[in-house]
């Protein structure tokens, strides 16, 4: 099979590595001017993988869209939109989309797949791929269990069946709603994780368990499963991610709280405030997104702010456990 993988940096240049692994045709693009493309082009590896020689790596992006019968996006989800402007120039229609990214559009509240859509991707060539796993453990051998959703039956089967191996276990998705939104929310939870161990790591048994309830509830009120909050796209990924030296949204969170800075990309920033504009469009309480999001956005000293929000969730009013 042909697949293309737009976007080489740390899981692009991964899911390209695994894809070649798996005896597909893989071009591996990037933009020319980035520091993760040049990187491979000099030594063919990154800090994470070495591709293998039958990788091509290029930066022409109409050469890899025409190339591909699958096109596998990898990149900062708020950069998605124009990017997917780029791609509408070239003959893509035909092709198969799978989305291996999460993420919410802060102007919008979009799915990424409903961006996709607005693109004029028909929505019966879309896949979403996310779940769990980490790429250091991944290259290690250690296996894990991710999930691909779509509005397709026959294309997310396809594919899951097409890209299982003895590493990755592939579950089909049932909503594809409740699988974008748990796997974009599960990096909010991640910064909250990081705060929390370093202010007090008892209460990241409850972040899991009220953390998911919320997005469950987020969920629901966009029409989607409610129970899609408690499968891998969410805390099966949630849960990987709260214990992981690996996770950029952990450890965004825990040098924030010693208010240190994370230079590299944490998608839950961003998805805080994605998930501020749901809240408010859906009238749904996210007690726990909200004090992400200002300890991300708010003013004064980091530390003092990461304390303070987490004393303001104690001092909300009493609440039933499973409440709408």
């Amino acid at each position: 099979m042909k697949i293309s993988v737009l976007g080489c940096g740390r899981w692009g240049s991964f899911i390209a590595w695994y894809l070649s692994r798996r005896g597909n045709d893989v071009i591996s693009w990037g933009p020319e001017d980035s520091a993760s493309y040049q990187i491979l082009k000099q030594t063919g590896g990154n800090e994470y993988v070495k591709l293998d020689e039958k990788i091509k790596l290029s930066c022409d992006l109409e050469e890899a869209v025409t190339f591909a019968e699958i096109i596998v996006i990898s990149i900062s989800s708020q950069g998605l939109r124009g990017f997917m402007e780029r791609i509408a120039h070239y003959h893509v229609r035909d092709k198969v989309f799978v989305l291996c990214m999460k993420g919410i559009e802060v102007e919008t509240g979009k799915r990424l797949s409903e961006i996709l859509v607005e693109s004029g991707i028909s929505p019966e060539k879309i896949a979403v791929w996310v779940g769990p796993g980490h790429i250091q453990s991944f290259v290690a051998g250690i296996p894990n269990c991710m999930v691909i959703d779509s509005a397709n039956e026959k294309l997310k089967r396809a594919l899951a069946d097409e890209f299982r191996s003895d590493l990755i276990r592939f579950y089909y998705g049932e909503d594809l709603i409740g699988t974008e939104i748990g796997a974009a929310a599960k990096n909010v939870m991640g910064i909250a994780a990081g705060v929390l161990d370093v202010i007090c790591v008892p209460l990241k048994g409850p972040l899991m368990s009220r953390g998911a309830r919320e997005v469950a509830r987020l969920i629901k009120a966009m029409g989607g499963n409610e129970l899609s909050a408690y499968g891998l796209a969410h805390l099966g990924d949630y849960e990987t991610t709260l214990f992981s030296p690996y996770s950029h949204n952990r450890t965004y969170g825990e040098m924030l709280a010693k208010g240190q800075r994370f230079e590299k990309l944490a998608e839950g920033v961003a998805t805080s405030k994605a998930m501020k504009l749901l809240e408010e469009k859906y009238g749904v309480e996210l007690p726990i997104t909200d004090a992400v999001y200002k300890v991300c956005y708010g003013e004064g000293d980091d530390a003092t702010r990461c304390r303070e929000a987490i004393s303001a969730l104690f001092t909300r009013p009493p609440k039933t456990e499973m409440y709408d």
